[in-house]
């Protein structure tokens, strides 16, 4: 972490901060509304609008700026452990169509790099997935020879680019690191210039599943059009129950220059120590590179935010001495129970309506995968792997049972047990900390400031009425049970949650 006591901020968002865009004010009749502008909304809107499409992209903050605006920004079809998995689940065949869509998702990124001349700091970089114990080399292994089974150029190794030895690697070639928000704020000059629309500061709070559709906003205003898509990172309707099968993860970045001659040459990635990755990206005319380094995944709103920073922090300068950390910020993933992203219709009755979620940490390939897949279903071209990414799908979810209950207890626990955990008083708070508390008689969401002052909310988040937790570091309430982060006084900051807490006087 830096040397201060919280995060300084996304480096993307601070190298690209954007034109603001205006809030929808009137009412509005389109072929497709996409709700979030992610890289998955914008990705589908592009695509969309290219295909003849009229298109408007609903925002509730700044387009690029939520989860894709805090990134570590690596595009691989290289998951992780993923296709020696898959290939269990999904067989030969779900492994190879995983690895086709991805892989077709990042050359299509990179055609519109070169089309449209994007300056992005786009870079072509193998991915790797490594070990340093071992005991776990057997499954390095047997992950290289799924992948390559898959269709991917990947390969055992046990030499990489990282100032530190490996017990074992799989390399995969083909993918790069780029700028995000560089790239996602091109596309969306692009959209606007083919006569695509897009509004920020715009929360989308209800949805008509009629012909055409109509989304009602917190503006007024009223959006009409035959196909939407929710592309909300984590969908803001129940309607499909995706949240029995979907599970928030916090991690934290933290970066630091480091000189040209320390560039590691690749994206790395461990699932050894909680998680731990790793890359640089241009800095500066001297040739310095920015190190990044991410882990600590978390459920949001447990445990110590600070400590888990100082322990990414104490790992970064460990394993790359000399680095002076200038930025620290954090990411919110969501993970399915079976792994596979849901990109396709939003439930099993919806006919123009449609969902991309749960990319598991991999958003950058899957959310531009999600574009092509939804242009094609909306187009009526098809695709052929609409399937493997389908919501509605069941087979694999009786395959994943264990994993589907094991979210819903944590689900349970947190919603009961948190309810019976003793709460602090109100006078116990120091300056700059949160807690929920006792209050005549009521549990209330306390955040005390830096002048003594306090604020007061409701700890019931507003999305299915879990009680939230305070995350010192970011100075955000956030829901252990589906995700949503609110600000101290109490405005959503990510969702599924679409109103703000409510205020509470002590």
């Amino acid at each position: 972490m830096t040397e201060n006591a919280r995060p300084s901020g996304s480096y993307w968002l601070e190298t690209a901060p954007g034109e603001p865009h205006p809030a929808l004010t009137e009412d509005l009749d389109v072929d497709v509304a996409v709700i979030g502008g992610g890289v998955a909304g914008l990705s589908a809107a592009y695509e969309l609008t290219r295909a003849g499409r009229s298109v408007a992209v609903l925002e509730a903050g700044r387009i690029a700026a939520s989860v894709t605006g805090h990134t570590t920004a690596k595009l691989t079809a290289q998951h992780t452990l993923v296709y020696d998995k898959l290939r269990r689940t999904r067989g030969p065949e779900g492994a190879r169509l995983y690895a086709r869509s991805q892989t077709e998702a990042i050359a299509r990124a990179a055609a519109l790099v070169d089309e449209l001349g994007i300056d992005c700091d786009w870079e072509p970089r193998s991915a790797y997935t490594y070990v340093c114990d071992a005991g776990r080399v057997d499954e390095v292994r047997a992950e290289a020879a799924a992948a390559k089974e898959a269709g991917l150029p990947a390969e055992f190794v046990t030499e990489t680019g990282l100032p530190f030895p490996v017990a074992g690697a799989v390399r995969v070639a083909g993918g790069a690191q780029f700028h995000p928000r560089k790239y996602l704020l091109a596309l969306a000059g692009d959209l606007l210039a083919r006569g695509g629309l897009i509004f920020e500061n715009t929360v989308v709070h209800g949805l008509d599943e009629g012909e055409p559709c109509r989304l009602s906003t917190d503006t007024g205003a009223t959006v009409r059009a035959r196909d939407v898509v929710v592309a909300t990172h984590y969908p803001i309707f129940d309607r499909a129950l995706l949240f029995t099968r979907l599970s928030p993860r916090r991690e934290l970045v933290v970066a630091g220059p480091v000189e040209a001659g320390r560039d590691i040459d690749g994206m790395y990635i461990t699932p050894d120590e909680g998680t731990r990755s790793a890359r640089t990206a241009p800095l500066d005319d001297t040739g310095r590179r920015l190190l990044i380094v991410t882990g600590e995944h978390f459920t949001p709103g447990t445990g110590d935010t600070r400590e888990r920073f100082e322990r990414l922090s104490g790992w970064a300068r460990g394993h790359f001495p000399g680095v002076t950390l200038t930025h620290a910020w954090a990411t919110q993933d969501i993970d399915p129970t079976d792994t596979v992203p849901m990109v396709g219709p939003l439930h099993p009755g919806a006919h123009h309506t449609y969902v991309a979620t749960g990319f598991g940490g991999w958003g950058m390939s899957g959310g531009m995968m999600a574009g092509l897949l939804l242009t094609a279903q909306i187009t009526g071209t098809g695709s052929p792997w609409s399937e493997l990414y389908d919501p509605r799908r069941l087979r694999t979810q009786v395959r994943e049972a264990p994993r589907f209950l094991q979210t819903q207890a944590e689900v349970a626990r947190h919603f009961v047990g948190d309810r019976l955990r003793p709460a602090p008083p109100v006078d116990a708070l120091p300056p700059g900390e949160g807690a929920v508390v006792r209050a005549g008689g009521d549990r209330v969401a306390v955040y005390r400031d830096e002048a003594g002052a306090l604020h007061a909310v409701s700890p019931r988040c507003t999305h299915l009425g879990c009680l939230v937790g305070f995350n010192a570091a970011e100075r955000a309430w956030e829901c252990p049970c589906h995700g949503s982060r609110f600000d101290t006084d109490g405005k959503v900051i990510e969702g599924p949650a679409t109103k703000p807490l409510e205020r509470r006087e002590i």
